[in-house]
């Protein structure tokens, strides 16, 4: 089977932005004393997939394990569904670091009312102390339109997506 030509850029992008925006839950996946961990979590993309958004429990293992070692890694997917082909769902992959998000950085009023606009009934959670929102510093991200159909970027272009073909390494 012939592998399809790449997709414009731009189709790409769109595609990207049309999966974030149709899937409001990611996991994420932290490291447990060096082994993956992952927990189902609501997010916030910024102004693109380089920035990512989490309001955060301090007493989740998630967070713990984020204090720990800053590296992790957050998987969209698109749901899967009867008539779907499991193999063909479209994913984005990211890669990176988390930090808290002060309440004196000068973005967090914006972040904070943003991510209320998406999930309203988190409100409460705010006045909650052990309740922190997280940035995510993603540096990589890999995402799947289907068969033949994979893309990468960098966050120092996050709006350029390459063409990953067989014979290119990541």
């Amino acid at each position: 089977m012939p592998m399809p030509d790449a997709l414009p850029n731009e189709e790409v992008q769109r595609a990207c932005e049309t999966l974030v925006a149709q899937v409001r839950t990611a996991v994420l996946l932290t490291l447990k004393q060096g082994h993956p961990f992952g927990s189902h979590v609501p997010y916030l993309i910024g102004e693109d997939w380089s920035r990512v958004y989490l309001h955060l429990s301090g007493l989740a293992l998630h967070t713990r394990y984020m204090r720990e070692d800053p590296r992790v890694s957050l998987f969209i997917a698109e749901p899967d569904g009867t008539g779907k082909n499991p193999s063909a769902l479209q994913r984005l992959n990211l890669q990176g670091t988390g930090t808290i998000l002060s309440a004196s950085h000068a973005s967090y009023d914006e972040v904070k009312q943003r991510y209320l606009a998406q999930f309203p009934q988190s409100r409460m959670l705010f006045g909650f102390g052990d309740f922190a929102l997280w940035e995510l510093h993603m540096s990589d991200a890999h995402l799947v339109l289907g068969f033949g159909q994979a893309y990468q970027a960098r966050s120092a272009n996050p709006r350029e997506w390459h063409h990953q073909t067989p014979d290119k390494k990541p």
